[in-house]
């Protein structure tokens, strides 16, 4: 007997991010899982999403965190095998939500739909290794717009999953670390 999942769309407190469930089918051999369809993600009413120019898989270790970024393009991310705790952080100046953070647990058939300027992050929390796939519609360049925020800024209230050591760089990147803190990414008034 086979289940199907049909899509589904979950606005959230950013403005532009999207939690989505693409259709899945499951039978006795197991689940196909659809990461993006064009045709599915119209007929949700996210009309040109699309085509990706770029797309990369991280493999983490479970309590690496990985973020949060905020480059100047659109990316459609979720996890493809293990499980992760997502944060996302919107960065847009005069955005009405910037500031604002949505975690969201992700285990594969969970996407996240990541608007432009909106940091993305995320923790591996399943035993071994977890899979990440990040689909981005521009390719990445060195030096291209946009920023990143440290993601153990406690202003941010992230409860990160798993407690990082900062001193392990298999947790999180010295990079990470360095990036600036929300307060210092805010316009003056």
């Amino acid at each position: 007997m086979v289940e199907i999942t049909d899509p589904a769309v979950e606005r959230t407190a950013i403005d532009g991010l999207l939690v989505l469930r693409m259709k899945q089918a499951t039978d006795e051999r197991g689940t196909v899982r659809e990461f993006f369809r064009a045709s599915a993600a119209d007929e949700l009413g996210l009309t040109g999403l699309g085509p990706w120019a770029q797309v990369n898989v991280t493999a983490t270790t479970q309590g690496g965190l990985r973020g949060l970024h905020a480059e100047d393009m659109t990316k459609l991310v979720g996890v493809v095998v293990g499980a992760a705790f997502g944060a996302y952080l919107d960065l847009r100046q005069g955005s009405p939500t910037f500031g604002k953070v949505v975690t969201v647990p992700l285990e594969p058939g969970t996407q996240v739909l990541v608007p432009r300027g909106v940091a993305n992050g995320f923790q591996a929390t399943a035993p071994g290794v977890s899979q990440y796939l990040y689909c981005f519609d521009r390719e990445w360049e060195p030096g291209m717009a946009g920023q990143a925020c440290n993601p153990l800024d406690p202003t941010l209230g992230i409860h990160w999953p798993i407690p990082v050591d900062t001193t392990d760089r298999a947790q999180i990147s010295q990079k990470d670390l360095d990036a600036p803190l929300l307060a210092d990414l805010q316009e003056p008034s």
